[in-house]
Formats: structure tokens, C-alpha cells, sequence
């Protein structure tokens, strides 16, 4: 079985991903593995510098600045991009699932819904956390001003949309509550696999 775990900058969904590999459970980081794949796939490099030009690779290394700079001014560009990396990112998640030896895998994306790759999992869930605490933790982490997290999380899905589109949701204030939420989790899950 597939599960799918998204949430918006500074909610968490890294940390909970954290707990459920601490559980023995395979987590799939879908943002890395796109990197990776961006970096090393032959054919994904071929496409990407056929639509953003030779700078997109210097010294045969992703020249993220350059693409970075086509792609976040451009929403046809990031829609191109997106159309180039999602299909490959999915075909390798799908590869790695099948050599996993649990009963369940996760999938860790940012952009499960606003991508369109919740079809890709068996279940999905949504972490959660107030907005102020997702400012503090990003800002904490990434020594960033508040300003520039909050024009991130405006071209977020919101916690809203989040809820109603996930079968479960967590939401991450208190680490201890975190700890609990993913035992429960772990245990539907582990049910859910056997009985498939």
C-alpha cells in the first residue's frame, strides 16, 4: 500500500515522515528524489535542456539558479518543467515501492494535490499546523524573514482545501501529539495493507 503525506511549508510533514521511518516504515521524499532524478536521469536531463536550453546543465551539474529563473516568473515554464520531472518521479517512486519490503510505503510530496499525484497513492494525509508556528519553524530553519514564508504559503493549497481533499489529517503542534497521532496512523495502516 501507498501513502501519500503533504502539508504546507513549516506544518511538520517532514518531521511526521521522520516518526513513521523511525517505525521501520520506507519514506519516499519525493522532493529530493526529483533533484536526484533532475540531476542523473539521462533522458530527464535530454528533455529539460531540449525546453530550457544547454545553461540548464553547467558542467554537467542542474543549473538550479538558471532554472529557477525561467521557471518561478513563468507559470507556462513551471507547467512544462513539472510535466518533464512529475511522470519520472512517479515511475521511480513506483520502481522503489516494489522493491520496499513493509506493508505500506510513504510518499512525502508538497504538492501531492496541487500537482495532481494523489492517483499515484492508496491513501492520503494532510499535517497541519497553525500559521504562526509554521512562520516560526520556517523562519527558524531557514533564517528567513517572515514576509518571504508567508508569500510561499499564499501560493499553497490551504489548511481548507488540505482537509477536505486528505483521508487523515494531523495536526502538529505538540511533539508528543505528533508521536501518538503516528502510532495511530501506523496501526490503520498496517491493518489496512493486510487486509488488501
Amino acid at each position: 500500500m501507498k501513502v501519500g503525506i503533504t502539508g504546507g511549508i513549516g506544518s511538520g510533514k517532514s518531521a511526521v515522515c521522520r516518526l513513521f521511518a523511525q517505525r521501520g516504515v520506507a519514506v519516499y521524499d519525493s522532493d529530493a528524489e526529483a533533484k536526484r532524478l533532475m540531476a542523473e536521469n539521462p533522458e530527464l536531463r535530454t528533455a529539460i535542456s531540449a525546453r530550457f536550453g544547454a545553461e540548464a546543465y553547467a558542467d554537467g551539474a542542474l543549473n538550479r539558479s538558471y532554472l529557477a529563473g525561467k521557471v518561478f516568473s513563468d507559470p507556462a515554464a513551471l507547467a512544462d518543467l513539472n510535466a518533464l520531472v512529475h511522470p519520472a518521479v512517479l515511475a521511480d517512486f513506483a520502481a522503489w515501492a516494489e522493491r520496499q519490503e513493509g506493508s505500506y510505503v510513504i510518499f512525502e510530496s508538497a504538492i501531492l494535490f496541487d500537482a495532481g499525484l494523489e492517483d499515484s497513492v492508496d491513501r492520503t494525509v494532510a499535517v497541519l499546523a497553525p500559521l504562526e508556528l509554521r512562520l516560526e519553524r520556517t523562519c527558524r530553519r531557514d533564517k528567513c524573514d517572515p514576509e518571504a514564508v508567508r508569500r510561499r504559503i499564499a501560493v499553497q493549497l490551504d489548511d481548507d482545501a488540505l482537509s477536505e481533499k486528505a483521508d487523515y489529517v494531523v495536526i502538529n503542534i505538540f511533539e508528543e501529539d505528533l508521536e501518538l497521532a503516528v502510532l495511530k496512523l501506523d496501526r490503520i495502516f498496517s491493518h489496512e495493507a493486510r487486509i488488501d
